[in-house]
């Protein structure tokens, strides 16, 4: 299963001018596929960091949805970084040019045409709302900044590309709070289960505040290896003398 990362692109994020939305989405969006969100990156409108970005996660096999930058002012640098990133050309695409002209006529002129000006080899993805297509390379897919458009063009590249990774049964996941204790305490534990079950995902949150200090420990996958799990760390934590 490949791994599924987001990028979201704008200055506007990072000064607080507007308060970015497709993270919570995307989550979202993917848990009702039984798929999860990997990784996420938010960063400026700043071409080399852009550029920088991509190249690292070109050379992995993620699946990437990168959210921003896609129009046709002058801020707008993520078709020419994907392109860099790539080491491709940029070409006027004809699909992209008939979409536009389609949908803005003679005012795709001479400024919205520009949107057509692609990484050379690049796939369409529609726009329902606008037809402004994005673009897809390889497993990158590139989605404008709004909402509107960018998630009902997530939803079509994960239908179109991606169905057969949706899992149609949802994973269990089971949640134990142990009271009175700290990480160190749980490590002999922790090492058992990631060992004996290592193809759940496993993980350890410490909280401490006024009401005292406890640990959650979480486990996550198919439903009969949760459930065994679980009564494992049960039984050790008896054994520990501790409880959940």
């Amino acid at each position: 299963m490949p791994a599924i990362g987001l990028i979201i692109i704008g200055d506007e994020i990072l000064s607080g001018k507007r308060q970015d939305k497709h993270f919570a989405h995307f989550i979202e969006a993917l848990a009702l596929r039984g798929l999860e969100l990997s990784w996420c990156r938010i960063i400026g409108d700043t071409p080399a960091q852009i550029v920088e970005t991509l190249q690292h996660t070109m050379a992995t096999p993620d699946i990437v949805f990168s959210c921003g930058g896609v129009g046709a002012t002058p801020d707008d640098h993520t078709r020419r970084c994907a392109a860099l990133a790539a080491g491709l050309p940029m070409s006027r695409h004809p699909g992209a040019v008939a979409e536009i002209e389609a949908q803005f006529g003679e005012s795709a002129y001479p400024t919205r045409i520009l949107m057509a000006d692609l990484p050379q080899g690049a796939s369409l993805i529609p726009n329902p709302y606008n037809r402004i297509p994005g673009f897809k390379l390889g497993d990158h897919h590139f989605l404008p900044g709004f909402p509107m458009m960018a998630w009902p063009m997530f939803e079509w590249v994960m239908d179109t590309y991606y169905r057969k990774l949706t899992r149609t049964l949802p994973e269990a996941s089971a949640t134990l709070i142990v009271r009175d204790a700290v990480e160190s305490d749980l490590m002999p534990l922790m090492q058992q289960i990631t060992r004996d079950y290592a193809d759940l995902r496993f993980a350890s949150l410490p909280h401490i505040d006024t009401d005292g200090k406890w640990v959650e420990l979480s486990v996550q996958g198919q439903g009969h290896r949760v459930e065994a799990a679980k009564q494992a760390m049960l039984t050790e934590l008896n054994n520990l003398g501790l409880h959940a």
